[in-house]
């Protein structure tokens, strides 16, 4: 199946209209791992939930118009961002609403339902925000957090992915976590 996998990616780096389409099943089950890391310790119900947020995932990668991942592991992170992207807009879409600002868009199938409680909203925005401020300081951090928290990659995945050592990578996930946690907790 690996090669199976491979040639499929290669068809996609080609502009293969039909590699997307071939290649999500051959990945489906590592997808809905990747959902569910994105969703865990959210309100219970995952299991559409997950399910809906890998179609939808599916439904914005097949409209990305550069997607050209070079392995398994590097399309996994883009999921794993395009997730957590589907995330934070829905999170930002009822935020919205709250504060009276229009009808957010109806979500499909009722998809991120789960993510309704209290608090999470602001959770996956504030995420986002301290995500982008991190890229500003240092975007090869960035990928490592997205690689490894998102994608659920290990350091030696996430090294090979990025071309860099798993030394390398360890530091920035050590200080990347640290920077991130300094910003999303509270002080105590």
């Amino acid at each position: 199946m690996s090669g199976e996998i491979t040639r499929w990616l290669a068809k996609m780096r080609e502009g293969d209209g039909e590699a997307l389409d071939r290649l999500v099943p051959l990945l489906y089950d590592e997808l809905r791992a990747v959902a569910h890391r994105q969703v865990r310790g959210e309100k219970s119900g995952r299991t559409l939930a997950t399910t809906a947020l890998v179609n939808e995932t599916y439904l914005r990668l097949s409209e990305a118009r550069r997607l050209l991942p070079e392995d398994r592991d590097e399309f996994l992170a883009a999921a794993a961002v395009t997730m957590r992207r589907i995330l934070v807009d829905a999170a930002r879409q009822r935020m919205a609403a709250k504060r009276g600002k229009g009808t957010p868009e109806e979500p499909l199938e009722n998809v991120l339902d789960w993510l309704a409680a209290p608090g999470a909203d602001e959770e996956w925005i504030a995420l986002d925000d301290a995500l982008d401020r991190l890229d500003s300081t240092s975007p090869r951090a960035r990928k490592v957090v997205e690689m490894r928290f998102f994608t659920g990659l290990s350091l030696d995945e996430t090294a090979r992915a990025l071309g860099l050592s798993s030394k390398t990578v360890q530091r920035d996930w050590l200080t990347a976590r640290a920077w991130l946690r300094s910003r999303l907790l509270p002080a105590s």
